[in-house]
């Protein structure tokens, strides 16, 4: 063999043996990217923390969404039954975002009975909306007020009756829950910061938690946004609370 053979064979080994290298790097990559990814999919649960036949409906928890090792932050959705397409808008895609630097728990109330018609704009007393605010008093409240949570919002959704339609807001001037709410609206191009003169729901839950030492507050999404745009709005307020600062 020739020394231009000698040297032609040598690169080709040398280039093999990098390719090979390279190959088994991105393998050892994808490999660690996976196993973290099946980690953090494996930590997150679904419990039902309330479902007696004296109540109204049921309560569950969906745990460990994010980052398992950061702060902890709660969602709350189905205090208001007939709201449900935004209820949903945040349990859809919450647990499908990647790199969240918070762990959330999304605590969902399922009104059962006298589920009322709120929706489609009936009175603010309608029976189904008293009963997910009091499931969510007795059963989510006391979970988030004893969870070492750092905020918790509530998921909502209005008739477009307000001069926003779709906002943040918390019910107690001054408190931290408006702060958090504030500094959300003042990060996200389509959400706003309105405080309504009255909310049904507070005294069950954003106003004790915020009074209790957890700042607390709301989303209000407009009813009948189309689903990408609810889907838009519900990705910004993801964003916007992932990024506060405790």
């Amino acid at each position: 063999m020739t020394k231009r053979k000698y040297l032609i064979a040598a690169i080709l080994i040398i280039i093999l043996g990098v390719g090979i290298v390279i190959i088994n790097d991105n393998n050892l990559l994808n490999s660690n990217q996976t196993g973290q990814n099946t980690q953090n999919a494996s930590a997150i649960t679904r419990e039902l923390i309330a479902n007696s036949s004296d109540d109204p409906g049921s309560v569950e928890v969906i745990k460990n969404i994010g980052n398992p090792n950061g702060e902890k932050i709660a969602y709350v959705v189905g205090v208001h039954p007939l709201e449900h397409e935004t209820h949903e808008t945040l349990v859809n895609l919450l647990p499908k975002t990647d790199n969240l630097n918070y762990c959330y728990d999304i605590y969902i109330i399922n009104v059962t009975e006298d589920v009322g018609h709120y929706g489609d704009g009936s009175s603010d007393n309608s029976p189904g909306r008293q009963n997910g605010q009091n499931l969510a008093y007795k059963y989510v409240y006391p979970q988030i007020v004893n969870g070492s949570y750092k905020a918790a919002i509530d998921i909502h959704s209005n008739v477009g009756a307000y001069p926003y339609k779709t906002f943040v807001f918390s019910p107690i001037t001054g408190s931290p829950g408006e702060k958090y709410a504030s500094e959300v609206a003042g990060k996200c191009e389509n959400i706003s910061y309105y405080s309504p003169p009255s909310t049904t729901s507070g005294p069950f839950l954003t106003e004790p938690l915020n009074q209790n030492g957890v700042p607390a507050f709301y989303l209000e999404e407009y009813s009948f946004a189309d689903q990408s745009t609810k889907d838009m709005h519900m990705k910004e307020l993801i964003s916007a609370v992932d990024s506060l600062k405790f």
